[in-house]
């Protein structure tokens, strides 16, 4: 311990000696929405909490505060590169000292068991070895700025559907050696301050009671000295929480903790002792962020500053995945584009022009600007060489109103008297806390009136909408379309409702170019006994649908006249987002279509794949190019300028496998069965289930073609460190991810590797980033960790080394193997 440590655990202890029970039991529950109550007399300051992975929301969530948005998790754990996961960790924590907040709740590190799975945009990979690595790099970045972390969520929760209620059932294996392992890995390398456990239950246990996995595998196994934070209203029981291991129940300021848990001491249910550890862990966390007087904080100074723009723009080309880049009519490969003068690009899709950058959910932030890819070509490119179509447009539903409205939120009392106001972006009303317009308060709030004016950008049937429960009027051009009541449906997560399927109200033909008043009324229902005090509902809009062959036939054309077609395919909103899983891996609309059209016009056609997310690509042999790039963030459309233009490589290497079709994901089934989802693939996710059942992927775990060539000349492995010389024969400097798996070589025959030990067939066992010039030769020492050959062995309830013959494969990609080695344990 040093003497930091020793002073801000005499700090802690004084501070706890200090407080009555009933204080106690208040510092554990929210004082509100993000933030734990102060308590002035041992000089502990209020701890404020704010999302998310990609940016730092603050505690208002709403326009008039941007953050900064990077691209999405999946996006930077494509980089394969821990240093850049704490470089953007750093960026988050500077972002989160600019706004007040305390505690990042982040980084989201459950697997991708499913590509169905709502959020999987938002974990890294469905493998746990790279998901602990860049886990541990995100964390130790933001902890290096000062600024606590809540890994999460801990632990099951992957997936959404019925994720309040639903019971993961897990095999012991399967938990420890693939769900369990990022956390503990996290827990190991980088010291969390903070967890966040999930909603699910674990074979049978509520994750916020679950005394066996918090109290004895997190805590007493793996050593974890930080907070345990509740997710948003994760937190049921006030005796069973509390002796399971949770020390904050959020928000507040109705929980199960504070006067209830100090009447459950009284009463004799829960010995204070319990209540006394769960403060001492928070108030360790108060003083590691330096909130708690008399302690050094963790950090006493904060990194240098970080030019936000330009690292987001960085990460983004660092993670964009080229999976397919082709010769033309057998010359050059279609990328990076031909900047010979006179060079001509035709960029086509809706999501060129209205870029989605980040996925939906608490992960959502309000960014200072946009650039798209249409923002990001216009600017590179020579003037008149571009030119844009939409081809067919993803967006078939009502979303948010956005462009042509000018929008104000008026927050009036019963008797219509106005009490606050103020302007929106959008047509979303997401308040949550403290985010109410000045003068509004949910105690006096009658009504909300999202109201202004709607400038059509095009002629037509304009559908409007609602989104949210409760009562509503809608209006425009003074004509009412709806007035009536939508409630609740069968959803026990109300941020599933939220995030859930809009209604269209009505619609009406409006002409291009002229003004039209617009009004939606929401009666405010009462809040007071709410344990979430929010109000979410929205106004939306859809334009007048074009004929989808008139908008494809438009782009053929555009095609047709240019040398090269950048096609942008994209998901939508309603296709990623928390609170709901996918229900299949296609593109909306008829975007498969568009691509084939013009690949057939156009042979040099490059398709830029915006989606969080796999999805199907059944045209990727007709294209010359695929460039996956995710959801980019804010700087996303530069970074794709960048890129296509040969001035950034594509650095990132495939997190998750891509199927070639829905039916070959290894679990196509998210929907829990009587409230119970059973893990029956057992170890099989991810490459590891396309390895054991012999099915090709469209793309495979760890595959990124980046912009030049790499010869593999040696591997040489002595005890358990590998050493892997590579050359780049291409004529562009480059970076390369080295991979390392491992797979059993059978010795059964003298009692090693035992046949009846199940092991997938191989599996990645660390890995190594190395940057060379054209010409130049590197070399990547590796260690293997001791974990890559132990698996869990539940009778004796440890690890257990499985000794015997292993052969490394150095690989540039899972299947993709160029070199290998024996070894012996």
């Amino acid at each position: 311990m040093t003497d930091a440590d020793q002073a801000r655990h005499d700090a802690v202890e004084a501070a706890l000696g200090k407080l009555d029970l009933d204080t106690k039991a208040r510092l554990l529950a929210g004082q509100d929405m993000w933030s734990l109550p102060a308590v002035p007399e041992i000089g502990l300051e209020s701890l404020v909490m704010s999302d998310g992975p990609i940016g730092v929301r603050g505690v208002r969530w709403t326009a008039d505060d941007p953050s900064i948005a990077l691209p999405s998790p999946t996006a930077l754990a494509a980089a394969w590169d821990p240093a850049l996961a704490r470089r953007a960790g750093r960026l988050l924590a500077q972002e989160a000292r600019r706004k007040g907040v305390h505690v990042l709740l982040a980084p989201t590190v459950n697997l991708h068991r499913s590509p169905l799975g709502g959020r999987h945009f938002e974990c890294y990979s469905e493998d746990p070895y790279l998901t602990g690595a860049i886990g541990s790099g995100y964390v130790k970045g933001v902890q290096d700025g000062g600024v606590g972390t809540t890994v999460k969520h801990f632990v099951g929760n992957d997936a959404e559907t019925e994720r309040f209620t639903v019971d993961s059932v897990i095999a012991p294996r399967p938990l420890r050696e693939l769900y369990l392992a990022p956390f503990e890995a996290i827990v190991a390398n980088a010291h969390p301050w903070g967890i966040m456990t999930a909603y699910n239950r674990v074979n049978g246990t509520t994750m916020t009671e679950h005394q066996y996995l918090v109290n004895d595998v997190l805590r007493g196994q793996w050593g974890f000295d930080g907070c345990n934070v509740s997710d948003w209203m994760a937190a049921r029981s006030t005796t069973g929480d509390i002796l399971g291991g949770l020390d904050v129940a959020m928000p507040g300021p109705q929980t199960v903790y504070g006067p209830p848990l100090a009447e459950a001491v009284r009463a004799g249910e829960v010995p204070e002792s319990a209540v006394d550890e769960a403060v001492r862990n928070v108030l360790r966390l108060a003083a590691r962020v330096g909130i708690l007087e008399g302690a050094p904080a963790a950090v006493t100074g904060p990194p240098a500053e970080i030019d936000g723009q330009a690292l987001a723009r960085e990460i983004a080309a660092r993670g964009f995945v080229l999976v397919r880049n082709e010769p033309v009519a057998g010359e050059r490969r279609a990328l990076p584009l031909d900047a010979a003068p006179g060079r001509t690009v035709a960029l086509l899709g809706a999501a060129a022009r209205d870029a989605r950058v980040l996925g939906g959910g608490s992960a959502t932030v309000f960014p200072e600007r946009i650039v798209s890819p249409l923002d990001g070509l216009t600017a590179a490119l020579p003037a008149g060489s571009l030119t844009f179509a939409v081809g067919a447009d993803p967006s078939e539903e009502l979303t948010p109103a956005d462009k042509g409205f000018e929008l104000r939120a008026i927050c009036r009392n019963a008797s219509g008297a106005v009490l606050g106001e103020g302007s929106l972006p959008t047509g979303q009303v997401q308040w949550i806390g403290d985010d109410l317009p000045a003068g509004a308060s949910y105690e006096t709030m009658a009504s909300i009136e999202v109201t202004g004016t709607f400038v059509p950008r095009e002629s037509g049937a304009h559908a409007f909408g609602t989104r949210g429960l409760g009562a509503f009027a809608l209006a425009v051009g003074g004509e009412t379309l709806w007035d009536g009541v939508q409630p609740m449906g069968d959803e026990a997560d109300p941020f599933e409702a939220f995030f859930g399927a809009p209604s269209e109200r009505g619609r009406v033909d409006l002409a291009e170019g002229e003004a039209v008043e617009v009004s939606l009324t929401f009666q405010v229902p009462d809040t007071t006994t709410l344990p979430l005090k929010a109000i979410m509902f929205s106004l939306l809009h859809l334009g007048p649908q074009r004929d989808a062959d008139e908008l494809i036939a438009e782009a053929v054309a555009a095609a047709r006249a240019a040398d090269t077609a950048v096609v942008v395919v994209a998901t939508t909103e309603r296709v990623e987002s928390e609170g709901f899983d996918r229900q299949d891996l296609a593109l909306p609309g008829r975007q498969d279509d568009l691509v084939r059209a013009v690949a057939a016009v156009n042979p040099n056609t490059v398709v830029v794949v915006n989606a969080g997310s796999p999805v199907e690509l059944p045209w990727r042999e007709e294209v010359a190019a695929v460039l996956l790039a995710w959801f980019p963030g804010q700087e996303g459309g530069a970074a794709l300028a960048d890129v296509l233009l040969g001035d950034a490589e594509p650095g990132g290497r495939l997190p998750t496998t891509w199927p070639a079709r829905f039916a070959d994901a290894p679990v196509t089934e998210v929907v829990p069965d009587g409230g119970r989802l059973e893990y029956r693939e057992g170890l099989l996710i991810g490459y590891r289930a396309y390895e054991a059942h012999g099915i090709a992927p469209a793309f495979p775990f760890g595959h990124g073609l980046g912009y030049t060539d790499w010869a593999y000349e040696s591997l040489e492995v002595t005890g358990t460190t590998a050493r892997v010389r590579i050359t780049n024969t291409g004529t562009r400097p480059g970076r390369e991810v080295v991979q390392l798996y491992l797979a059993p070589v059978d010795t059964a025959s003298d009692g090693a590797q035992s046949a009846t030990v199940e092991r997938p067939a191989s599996w990645l066992a660390a890995f190594a980033g190395v940057e060379a010039g054209p010409g130049e030769s590197v070399e990547a020492e590796i260690a293997l960790p001791a974990r890559a050959f132990e698996i869990w062995d539940e009778p004796a309830g440890r690890w257990q080394r499985i000794d015997g013959a292993y052969e490394v494969r150095a690989s540039h990609a899972h299947g993709d193997t160029r070199l290998t080695a024996t070894l012996e344990i």
